[in-house]
Formats: C-alpha cells, structure tokens, sequence
C-alpha cells in the first residue's frame, strides 16, 4: 500500500461558504454600492492631487468586538460630516492581522478569540459589519492579506493597504492590480521606502494570477493594473520616517518612474516607537509638512479606539474591557476628537 504523499500535515479539511452565497445572504444593494463608488471615487481624486482635502484615515488597530466598531463608526462619522470640507475621514476597518510569531490573528479566522478558528463565521460577521458602516455613511479601509478574502469583502472596501510583511510578495502586488480601490503599499519593516515604489510600479501593469471566483472556482485572473497606488510611510527598524527628507526620498523616487507622488504617513508602528502617546507627534508633524507645501502628502494614519492603550486577551472573555484594543496600543476617543479638530483649524476647514 503506497504511503500518503500530500495533506500529510493537514488535520482535516472543512467546506467555506463561496462569495456569491455569503454575498446573497449579505448583499448591497443599489444605493449603498453607489455610495461605496462615491467614496472610492473622492478617495482617488484626493491621490491625483485633485482634491486637496487631508485623507484621514483612522480607527482600531484591529476589529474584536462588532458593537464597539459600530459604536465608534458612529462616532467618527459625526467628524467626518462635520470637517467634510477640509478632510476626508475613512474608518480604519482590520479584519486580519499579520503576526511575527504567534497570536490572534483576527476577527475573519478567529471570530470567538478562542483559538476556534471558525473562519466561515468571521466572515459573516467582517461583512455584515462591513455593510452597517457603510449603512452609516463611512467608507471603511483594510489591510489585504490572505488573498482569497478579498472575494468575500472587496465590495464593501473604498481603501485597502499592503502592510510591511508582505509588500514584497508577488502575490499581493499581483492582487492589488486587480483590486477595485485605491491600495496603499507600505515601506518594508527595515525602512527601505524603495520595496514599497516597487511595489506601486509593479500594481500599476497588468497581471495573471490564480485565485478563486465568485462560485468559489480556481479560475485564472487577468487584470488592467491599479493606477490609484501610493506609498505608506510607517518607519522601519532604524527609526521614524516622516521627516522632510524622508518624504523628500520618497517624492524622488515615485517621481523616478514616472508616478505622481502620493504619501500617506502612518503614525503608529515604527514611526511611533510603537508607543501610542506618540501618535500625535507624528500627527502634527503632518499637518506641518502640509502648511509648508509638501503636495505629495495627501493623508494621513491613526490607531485610535475608544480606550486609550491596549488589553491581552484573557480566558475569561466577559472581562475584557470595551472599547480597549486586544493587539496594537490605541489612542483614545477623546485625543482622536483632539487632533481631527485641530487638522480641521488648521487646514482651514
């Protein structure tokens, strides 16, 4: 009897609901996908320097608790309409989470944060909080990482990011010229801004790769190329890189082959030290850079919740706290409010 060659590492093997039924059971209708175009449209006009208004994009390091995302939607949505003139707010919605190691890795694969891993519910749950925030006039940005969930959620996204660990993929790269949305590419997590302009360029052609359709067929995709790419400045392991002259090697090197800088300055990760109090630094410094004539600048990153700091994710999951982030250290509610109306005097709006 000849011995088993392939899944000799797998423990089993479950069904996944296809796109198309999880899109009937959860679907947009008419008015909201108009909405959703609306918003990538402003979004991209913005990236071509056509709208000069600061694209703020802001929200949880990651998304555990459906009711809190809800709760600060709501919230956030009261800025947006209210500095609409001077800034366009997009809530930062995580649903995955890259890990260096070990850990959560978010709300799609790990929904009852219990190792489960009942991924078929996660993305129940990721698109129908998807859906209700936009319902409630925000568009929602996302970081793309397994690239088979796009299928099941790309509709409901008006921004999506390609985060530091995979930006040298050829996977995403491949995947982001095929996306729907604006897609921002991230600076490796050495620093080095020329992966992430690479990165931008390669997004730009047209690409085949394999992939799954809406059945939940392996199918072959062809796609136009993504010319709404730009770069994310997040720092690296020398430092931050949101000075003058990091931004100044950046505009350089967009300019190099032949794209319109577009910058957007995260200020969390490694611009921050990974210390969240530092966000506003890094915050101020921004709109700094704008005042004194860096166009290519054109938005701007926050981990904000509505706690301040962060929480590890106890057995006991009733103790958790609410609002409170379970990965990355968030500012809270209140600074959050701060610095969007401060952005808001200071570019005029």
């Amino acid at each position: 009897m000849p011995r088993d060659i392939y899944n000799v590492n797998i423990e089993s093997q479950l069904p996944l609901v296809s796109p198309i039924d999880l899109k009937t059971a959860l679907p947009v209708d008419d008015e909201l996908a108009a909405v959703i175009v609306g918003f990538r449209d402003d979004i991209v006009r913005i990236l071509n320097h056509d709208d000069d208004r600061l694209l703020v994009i802001t929200g949880p390091c990651s998304i555990h608790d459906p009711d809190a995302a809800l709760d600060y939607a709501e919230r956030l949505k009261v800025l947006r309409d209210k500095y609409s003139d001077s800034m366009n707010v997009v809530m930062r919605v995580y649903f995955e989470k890259p890990r260096t190691s070990l850990g959560w890795r978010g709300l799609i694969v790990d929904p009852h944060l219990d190792g489960s891993y009942n991924i078929q519910e996660g993305l129940k749950e990721a698109r129908r909080l998807l859906i209700e925030i936009g319902k409630i006039g925000l568009p929602a940005g996302t970081e793309v990482l397994d690239p088979i969930i796009p299928q099941y959620t790309a509709d409901l996204i008006s921004w999506a990011a390609i985060g530091a660990r995979t930006i040298e993929s050829q996977t995403h790269r491949e995947i982001s010229s095929g996306l729907s949305m604006p897609v921002g590419f991230k600076n490796g997590t050495d620093g080095d801004l020329s992966k992430a302009t690479n990165a931008v360029q390669s997004a730009q052609h047209g690409h085949s790769f394999i992939g799954i359709d809406q059945d939940g067929r392996t199918c072959i995709f062809k796609t136009h190329g993504n010319r709404s790419g730009h770069v994310i400045m997040r720092g690296g392991s020398d430092g931050p890189n949101y000075y003058e002259e990091d931004i100044e090697k950046a505009e350089e090197l967009l300019s190099d082959i032949g794209v319109k800088p577009s910058i957007v300055i995260d200020c969390s990760h490694a611009n921050s030290g990974k210390k969240h109090n530092r966000q506003s630094r890094v915050f101020r410094a921004t709109l700094d850079l704008r005042t004194r004539g860096h166009d290519s600048v054109r938005g701007v990153m926050l981990e904000s919740n509505i706690v301040s700091g962060k929480q590890d994710i106890s057995r006991n999951l009733s103790s958790l706290k609410y609002g409170l982030s379970i990965t990355d250290a968030c500012i809270g509610w209140e600074e959050t409010e701060e610095l969007i109306t401060r952005a808001a005097h200071e570019l005029g709006g």
